[in-house]
């Protein structure tokens, strides 16, 4: 976002209560759609070179070997791939970018709330003001505090499971460099393995390995010892050992909270709201850093094409507002049936929707779902979906 502005002219602060800015968490999907922002910004090639491409999702049940899952993103035209990344290469492709534009970075800066009016401030935890600015962007995250300036932000409903996650070194034989694949037992239990290429130039290649369970167990599982989980965990799917070996404490592990929170309008006076701050939910469609990116390029986009910030706000939300939407209900729908306590769930997903996804134009939708263009987010923002190098095509 800050990019986007400072290009465009506009004198940009960014505020960040870390004392060092850097990157939390490990791996995700950057699906067609967030890929065609970073073309937008000129930073394609840098994530490229530091990401793994994905082809396909595929998940099996941990017991009959039965595939439950199998989406191809070349169902569709247009040779869309998703490409897996380290969150710190991500991060680290915009933080440099940023520093190359000179964008102005306050650090160990906490924000409390705002007080919008002709022009904006912020308030910040020390009681200090800052400001004033014609426009504040909330991209704070799940947990946002301002968020509540807008005066629609609602409540975000915590989810059952969530997950523990680890970065590893990637272990090729028996794996798909290429693939996202994934065990299940029912839908309680989720193991899954995704190639992330490096985290930056240079780097060993590594691979995010993630369990779900609800967080409200993990102490428990603790408790049991990291020998009985990992034991539990290879049993389920004895070529994991490649990367439960790499595991010697549950120190390695980080345990994700989820939850599902959707703002009806993430505007406000002077004020606008993007990614998880705006919109959060289970990852199980892999589409909230590719939806936070969106935002950036819906808001950027905006602010160009109108003459004040009044319309800016008012014509983001209207591009982002069906995507949105519609994303945001497959996901609570689709969630139950691969995270959940259920037992006729995992039986329909096991038997019939596996059998569905096969038959035209099933295909077609997995592969535009798992993309992010069941809906075209393309055309309200004003970009065309980005035309993929010829070497990464075919």
């Amino acid at each position: 976002m800050a990019l986007y502005l400072r290009r465009a002219g506009h004198r940009v602060t960014v505020f960040e209560r870390f004392e060092e800015p850097k990157p939390v968490g490990s791996g995700l999907i950057l699906q067609p759609t967030g890929l065609t922002v970073l073309a937008d910004l000129g930073l394609l090639d840098d994530i490229l070179a530091l990401g793994s491409r994905i082809d396909r999702l595929h998940g099996a049940d941990a017991t009959t070997g039965r595939t439950v899952l199998d989406v191809r993103y070349d169902a569709q035209r247009g040779r869309r791939f998703g490409l897996a990344v380290h969150r710190a290469a991500l991060f680290g492709v915009l933080f440099r970018a940023a520093q190359r534009e000179a964008v102005t970075i306050e650090t160990g800066v906490e924000i409390e709330t705002a007080e919008t009016g002709e022009r904006a401030s912020l308030i910040r935890s020390d009681g200090r003001r800052a400001g004033p600015f014609d426009l504040v962007v909330d991209a704070s995250g799940s947990r946002s505090k301002l968020r509540q300036c807008a005066g629609n932000a609602g409540a975000p409903r915590p989810l059952t499971y969530g997950a523990f996650w680890a970065s590893l070194g990637w272990r090729g034989d028996g794996f798909d460099e290429h693939a996202l694949l994934q065990r299940y037992d029912r839908a309680s239990v989720m193991i899954g393995v995704l190639p992330i290429g490096r985290p930056e130039p240079g780097a060993e290649k590594m691979a995010a390995f993630f369990w779900s369970l609800k967080p409200a167990d993990a102490d428990a599982v603790r408790a049991r010892g990291l020998g009985a989980w990992k034991e539990r965990v290879v049993r389920l799917w004895p070529r994991s050992e490649a990367f439960t070996s790499q595991i010697d404490s549950f120190d390695q592990l980080s345990l994700a909270r989820y939850g599902h929170h959707t703002m009806r309008r993430p505007i406000g006076r002077r004020l606008a709201v993007i990614g998880d701050a705006a919109h959060s939910t289970s990852p199980q469609l892999g589409q909230g850093a590719n939806m936070a990116l969106l935002d950036a390029a819906a808001l950027s986009h905006a602010l160009a094409r109108t003459d004040s910030v009044e319309a800016a706000l008012e014509a983001y939300a209207a591009a982002r507002r069906w995507h949105v939407r519609v994303f945001q209900a497959l996901s609570l729908a689709f969630t139950p049936f691969y995270q959940s306590d259920s037992v006729a769930l995992p039986f329909i997903r096991d038997r019939l929707v596996a059998t569905v996804a096969k038959i035209p134009p099933a295909p077609q939708f997995l592969a535009s779902m798992v993309a992010g263009t069941v809906i075209d987010p393309f055309r309200r923002i004003g970009l065309a979906e980005a035309r993929w190098p010829d070497r990464f095509g075919g």
